[in-house]
């Protein structure tokens, strides 16, 4: 499968009174045409700097990509000029926010602020663009998507604006979705309406969907292959069934027995992951994971272990086989 967009060596830094924070280090992934790749990892792991940094949205200063590239349609996205980059986002890769209700301007209907991008992209008239918008609204599952073409954000449910947040991203067709937690402060019935419809999409449309989320259960149902993150650093990727089954990293396995099991009576207690995330502005020396795992030796501190494998690759001196 050829790569739609590829990471190569990101490294991410933001410059604060305390010292620098190095977000990201020198991670790599891609995502092939048609896929859906879960990026993984607890908050402050680097999932969303990582997109930030795919759409030239990190804030310069404080922040800063210091190294490394992206590479999307055979052009480094970091280096364009500022007026390729905006035909590029939006355009051809386009992102889902978490938090409607932010993302969204509330004082403009709904219909007005999908328009917004296809008359900014196609140059379409206001009446061509509003055509899209409800095409786009019925296209996610907006019922009488002509009369909520008016609505505004607050005379929404929860779902159905996060559905408008995915209107926006479709308008123009793009090539790739980033979906930044697209489930959060849904229940579980709208999650799954939500991740259905995301699925559906992507079948249909054949765009790549970059997914990224905490929540393993979101992984299973939706993803092809998961990139699991810690500490800034790819500490483990492999398709997700291969992941789930035979998880190699110490970290992706605890993620993984942190979770309620599948049936039967939950345990009285859920497993945990001791310890927390070192500090980002002075990583440990060696593994960054050694500090809070239980099968860390004297060598996994003497220096940083490389990524190994092929389509199942591990950061880890020691991992788990089965």
């Amino acid at each position: 499968m050829s790569a739609v967009l590829h990471v190569e060596d990101l490294s991410v830094h933001f410059r604060t009174t305390l010292g620098v924070v190095k977000a990201v280090d020198k991670l790599s992934f891609a995502i092939g045409e048609g896929e859906t790749v879960a990026i993984v990892g607890e908050s402050g792991s680097g999932k969303s700097t990582v997109a930030l940094a795919a759409l030239r949205l990190i804030p310069d200063p404080p922040g800063k990509v210091s190294g490394g590239r992206i590479l999307f349609d055979g052009q480094d996205i970091l280096t364009l000029p500022d007026a390729a980059i905006r035909a590029v986002r939006g355009r051809r890769i386009a992102m889902i926010f978490q938090e409607p209700m932010s993302a969204l301007n509330p004082v403009f209907p709904v219909g007005e602020q999908i328009a917004e991008a296809v008359r900014t992209h196609f140059g379409a008239s206001r009446r061509e663009a509003e055509t899209r918008a409800v095409e786009v609204m019925g296209q996610v599952g907006i019922p009488a998507p002509e009369e909520r073409l008016r609505a505004y954000p607050h005379q929404l449910s929860g779902g159905l604006r996060q559905r408008v947040m995915i209107a926006i991203a479709l308008a123009c067709r793009p090539d790739v979705v980033i979906a930044d937690e697209p489930t959060t402060a849904l229940d579980v019935t709208l999650q799954a309406q939500v991740l259905e419809l995301l699925r559906s999409l992507r079948e249909e449309l054949g765009l790549a969907l970059w997914l990224i989320t905490h929540d393993l259960g979101v992984v299973a149902e939706v993803a092809d292959r998961v990139v699991v993150l810690y500490a800034g650093q790819v500490v483990e990727e492999a398709a997700t069934t291969e992941l789930f089954a035979h998880a190699r990293h110490p970290y992706t396995r605890g993620l993984l027995a942190s979770l309620p099991p599948a049936g039967g009576e939950r345990p009285a207690r859920l497993r945990s992951i001791p310890g927390t995330v070192p500090d980002p502005r002075a990583w440990p020396p060696g593994c960054r994971f050694a500090p809070r795992c239980e099968r860390a030796q004297s060598d996994c501190g003497a220096a940083v272990p490389q990524l190994e494998g092929d389509a199942h690759r591990h950061r880890c001196y020691h991992p788990v086989f089965e």
